[in-house]
């Protein structure tokens, strides 16, 4: 169905035409890489559509698997070869999704278009072109551009030290041009970005460096500083890095978003490890700054890896019409929305658990909390007892149905939810008031990865062939 959203190019005019449907009708089927890393199944990584239609005798199950051709790629976020940012432009089509590999560094590029239900690898892009033509590694975010060129960040090197690079692939036959960024500086890591041509800017998150997380979270790290603290703010036009926003040790900003509004000149990031989201905004003089509008207090525990167990904010979006705010707490095990009507006062309305670290009958025990009276009941659907937490999130353009996957990358599923990565992620469906706030999980909805051929997998980011809240940009 994406295929016909428009016959003036790909996506939608504005936010609010993607969210009226006015060209497409709900969404079908979702995209999902699924990862064999770290689960001790020798299997290629594949790229699963799942069908999402209550209508269709398939629902809740997987329809088709595309394994990628080599082992530990470790497939992670994806982005289009064209979205809205290229609306307008009928000569471009969004027919490819770009995968890129958080830590074998190959993009794989999978067409879409000819069977949407059955895509299948239109071409691979292999490490070195990365490492010779950028001296960049672990590709990570990857958005179109008007240009119709595909924009990558990159969290390191070639070596594994942190670098916070981009790459640049031709939009017709998806060679690496070479680097995005001009001149000496560039930030020492990386991980997300998203950008605003009205506003002149590119803003950039920091995660950790490469060597130093692919195989699990080491508290005294962050002390060390190989975890990040900052935004990065790029000159759109010249490609040039202006100014680092420092959010504080250990913050380690992840997912960043502007407003869909493209004359806004603020947005969120979430901030896995301080557990706060801060807005960021443009100042009276022309520069951007950042304030911290909340903030999810640690929990005091025993039985677990240190006393304070942060929230772990690790996925944010904002809805279509910019009303409201959701993210996942990956190890408390909720997710939450909020209202941002005001964005300098977001208001909680809607909240639900999901699993999580501190479920009662676990191994660890809640000594001190500043939100909850007790402890919350794990989380069963259909029967099945749910490992892991709430991590990737992805909302349908109507703003009704959010999904949500568990994992958050093999290496800390590994470490944080040892059961996850024996038992497979799931997705989920939470149904939610867009009217008043609210979130109510789907008690029919479950796809349990578990229970996969070649045994559990852990499924990640999700993605709608029409775009979504997470990959379109409007210029």
């Amino acid at each position: 169905q994406s295929a016909k959203c428009g016959a003036c190019g790909p996506g939608y005019a504005t936010p609010l035409d993607a969210m009226k449907g006015k060209y497409c009708a709900r969404e079908e089927i979702v995209y999902l890489p699924c990862i064999y890393r770290n689960t001790g199944t020798e299997k290629p990584d594949y790229l699963a559509t799942v069908d999402v239609d209550p209508k269709s005798p398939h629902y809740c199950q997987v329809i088709h698997r595309l394994p990628m051709p080599n082992l530990k790629d470790e497939l992670h976020h994806s982005g289009w070869n064209a979205c809205s940012s290229c609306f307008g432009d009928a000569t471009k089509r969004r027919n490819r999704l770009i995968l890129p590999s958080l830590i074998s560094s190959r993009i794989y590029v999978v067409d879409v278009g000819t069977d949407s239900r059955a895509p299948r690898i239109h071409k691979i892009v292999e490490p070195v072109e990365l490492f010779w033509k950028g001296n960049v590694a672990n590709p990570h975010t990857s958005h179109c551009l008007g240009s119709g060129d595909i924009l990558i960040s990159c969290l390191g090197d070639p070596s594994g030290n942190g670098k916070g690079g981009f790459i640049l692939l031709d939009g017709e036959t998806f060679e690496v041009k070479g680097n995005w960024e001009n001149g000496e500086k560039v930030p020492p890591l990386g991980y997300d970005f998203w950008y605003q041509p009205r506003h002149n800017v590119l803003m950039s998150t920091e995660w950790g460096a490469p060597k130093v997380l692919a195989d699990g979270f080491n508290p005294a790290d962050v002390e060390r500083g190989h975890y990040g603290r900052r935004i990065n703010v790029w000159d759109w036009s010249t490609h040039t890095y202006l100014q680092a926003i420092d959010l504080g040790q250990g913050s380690i900003p992840l997912e960043i978003r502007f407003l869909h509004n493209p004359d806004a000149a603020e947005g969120f990031v979430g901030c896995a490890l301080s557990g706060a989201v801060h807005r960021f905004y443009k100042t009276e003089k022309g520069d951007w700054a950042a304030e911290k509008v909340i903030e999810v207090p640690s929990k005091k525990v025993r039985g677990w890896l240190l006393p304070d167990m942060p929230g772990l904010i690790t996925d944010i979006l904002i809805s279509l019409d910019d009303r409201f705010l959701y993210f996942s707490n990956w190890l408390h095990g909720d997710i939450r929305q909020y209202d941002i009507s005001n964005t300098r006062k977001p208001k909680l309305v809607g909240q639900v658990f999901l699993g999580g670290s501190i479920t009662k009958g676990g191994p660890v025990t809640v000594v001190e909390d500043k939100e909850l009276q007790c402890q919350p009941e794990p989380f069963v659907i259909k029967g099945k007892r749910v490992p892991g937490g709430p991590q990737m999130i992805q909302l349908s353009l109507d703003g009704k149905r959010l999904y949500v996957t568990s994992s958050l990358y093999s290496g800390w599923d590994k470490q944080f939810y040892p059961d996850l990565v024996k038992e497979g992620s799931v997705m989920l469906q939470i149904d939610v008031d867009t009217e008043r706030g609210g979130l109510k999980v789907n008690k029919n909805f479950l796809v349990d990865f578990g229970k996969e051929p070649d045994g559990p997998v852990l499924a990640h980011e999700i993605r709608y062939p029409g775009g979504d809240c997470t990959s379109d940009i409007w210029i």
